[in-house]
Order: C-alpha cells, then structure tokens, then sequence
C-alpha cells in the first residue's frame, strides 16, 4: 500500500444509529426476528433474505457459504440446495448448523443457531415449482460443488435438460429444503465506542426460552 492509502487496521466505524434494550425486545425470538427482518425490509437495505449458513465436515473443518432463507415460522429457518453439494453431505454426517444475517445499514447482526432436518419432499415440491424456468433447468445441469472442466459443461447440460425438460422440469431428487429448527438465537445492535447490544435467547431444559444480555 502506498503512503496515501489507508491502513486495513485504520478502518473503523462509530455505530450509533440504534440500541437494543430488554424492555422493548420481545420475549420470544422468532417474534423478535420477525420485527427485524422487517424492518430491513422496509429499510430496502440490500438482499435482506441473504444469510451465512456454516456447517462442519467430517474432518472438523468447518466451511460457509451464503444462502437465501425462504421461509420462517415457529418450526425453523428453511432454504433449498443441493443435497449432494459440499453442504449437504456435511449435514448429513453433522445435522447441526449455524446462520448469520447482517444488516450491514441497520448496523444488526442475527446469529442462529440449531439442528437442521430435510423439509418434506411435498413442501421441496411446491416451492421448486415456483421458481423462474431456468433456475429449475439449473438444479439438474449443476453438479454443485463437483470439479468440472469449464463452463462449457454447465451451458451443455443447461441445453441438454431444458431440451429433455421442455417447460415442466420435475425437482431433482437431489435437490430440496433444509430446515433449522433453531435453540439458540443472537441479536447484535451496533452500539457506539464498541460497547455493542448483544441479547441472546437460549432453550433451557424445560424448553422455555430464556433471554440473556451478553457482553460485546
């Protein structure tokens, strides 16, 4: 870097633009994320359904990637993928997962964390019919995760499946949904001179929710 950039450990940022108080964050977390989620929504802040999905494999390597949530309720987070892409084969040796959504203009992070289950095949049914065409086209000409020798490949299957296809692609058998059936929940409020809001919801033994206020 020359003498006129700006050094990488120089980069900082004062969060003021709001705060995250007990008295006024509700007493259930999905109630509290879904007034969030919300309000990023109605902030129109850019790709509000994106979130960080990690998960770990086999050799305790632990990986991310980003993912677009479809659908929450009291049974979980879902998404749709690949089944045999990289995540999907560490789901399915280590059912356990964690999100993370940031609301960058919010100045708001939501971590989530929990055991994730397959949603059912008619639930993967319904919404893969939804989607564009050529998003349905692309589950079958995508080995996700595969090491392939170009591009070329993906435009060939792309052509080949829509030509065997025509405009009614059935779902992959190895694609679907996941759901994360959540027992833990974090919400981070940027707050000024780093001494962020952090409240965190955890299941207790009794399968209650308890809120706690963690330390930033």
């Amino acid at each position: 870097m020359n003498d006129k950039s700006l050094s990488i450990a120089d980069l900082r940022k004062s969060y003021e633009r709001d705060e995250l108080d007990e008295s006024a964050s509700a007493a259930q977390p999905l109630q509290q994320f879904e007034r969030w989620f919300q309000q990023a929504l109605t902030a129109e802040v850019p790709e509000p359904n994106a979130m960080t999905l990690a998960t770990v494999g086999a050799d305790g390597r632990p990986s991310t990637r980003i993912v677009l949530i479809k659908e929450f309720d009291s049974r979980g987070i879902v998404w749709y993928t690949n089944y045999d892409s990289r995540k999907g084969r560490e789901l399915a040796g280590n059912p356990h997962a964690a999100l993370q959504f940031h609301w960058v203009e919010l100045e708001r992070v939501v971590r989530i964390e929990g055991r994730v289950e397959k949603v059912g095949a008619e639930e993967s049914d319904a919404y893969f019919a939804s989607r564009p065409l050529d998003s349905r086209i692309g589950a079958w000409a995508s080995p996700q995760s595969q090491v392939i020798a170009s591009r070329a490949v993906l435009v060939s299957n792309a052509a080949r499946y829509g030509a065997q296809f025509l405009l009614q692609p059935p779902r992959p058998p190895h694609w679907g949904g996941y759901r994360l059936v959540p027992d833990r929940w974090e919400f981070w409020q940027g707050r000024k001179s780093r001494l962020h809001d952090r409240l965190r919801y955890r299941l207790d033994e009794a399968g209650q929710w308890v809120r706690e206020r963690l330390a930033p």
